[in-house]
């Protein structure tokens, strides 16, 4: 099972110097993929933990591919009716063909209303607007030529196609998941929980004529008891996941990498 780690960019950690020395911890200690938030517009009576500040996650991810060599590069989530379409695909085909190939999209329809009152948006549009840029996406990277609102372009650089995670919970996300995406991205779900849900989602798949991707679950695991931790990782496995990305807040990157240490130590079992 794949062990991925979240790196702040946000608040007081997401200096450069900060970012690099924790991505650069989280790749000598092995661990799979080190991963960002997506926020833009936080309003000021909800900073708590952040102060307001977001580093882009597409910028930080390119930023981060020419520090790194090997780790993937994960983004969970990003909230793609914040953004517009094309430059957007344009961005995640700029990542994953300047990182090497090691993006990791994860992708998400939003919630806080803030964010969208800020950018001038209809919230109740959040779904539409995520499933167009979906459908666009996976059309940029099926073919040099793409024709987007009757006007036929070139799509380079074409890379493949990073996995696109679609964020979220049921059961609007597994029929996005179903219909768009190669895998699905909960957050926080108990493995019980999971594994009902990832029957529903292949069997979606099914009935869409699509083979069904593989489960990412982004969680925080109980670091100061190894036993209980790789107990739940264990259930996370049997659940269907491929994948857990722990998540949590560090003062810097002295504790981050402790941190790390911790996770090298249940990868190595």
């Amino acid at each position: 099972m794949h062990l991925g780690v979240t790196l702040r960019n946000m608040g007081a950690q997401s200096t450069p110097e900060t970012l690099l020395r924790c991505a650069a911890l989280a790749e000598e200690a092995g661990l799979e993929s080190i991963w960002v938030v997506d926020h833009i517009a936080i309003p000021p009576d909800d900073a708590e933990g952040s102060g307001g500040r977001y580093v882009d996650p597409l910028v930080t991810l390119a930023w981060l591919a020419g520090a790194t060599q090997r780790i993937r590069l994960g983004v969970g989530v990003l909230i793609l009716p914040y953004r517009s379409a094309l430059p957007t695909a344009k961005q995640i085909a700029s990542v994953q063909e300047l990182s090497g190939e090691r993006l990791i999209l994860g992708v998400g329809v939003g919630w806080m209303a803030e964010e969208f009152k800020a950018l001038g948006m209809d919230r109740s549009k959040r779904g539409k607007a995520t499933d167009a840029t979906l459908d666009l996406l996976n059309r940029c990277f099926e073919d040099d030529q793409v024709v987007q609102n009757g006007q036929p372009f070139l799509f380079k650089p074409r890379p493949a196609k990073p996995p696109v995670l679609i964020g979220g919970g049921p059961p609007h996300a597994l029929r996005r998941a179903a219909r768009y995406g190669d895998g699905w991205l909960p957050m926080a779900l108990r493995p019980d929980k999971l594994a009902v849900h990832l029957a529903t989602y292949r069997q979606l798949c099914a009935d869409a004529g699509r083979a069904a991707g593989p489960a990412t679950v982004m969680g925080a695991l109980p670091l100061h008891d190894r036993t209980a931790a790789a107990e739940l990782l264990q259930a996370y496995h049997e659940a269907g996941a491929e994948r857990f990305v722990h998540g949590g807040r560090y003062r810097d990157a002295a504790e981050f990498g402790e941190r790390v240490e911790l996770l090298r130590g249940l990868a190595l079992g």
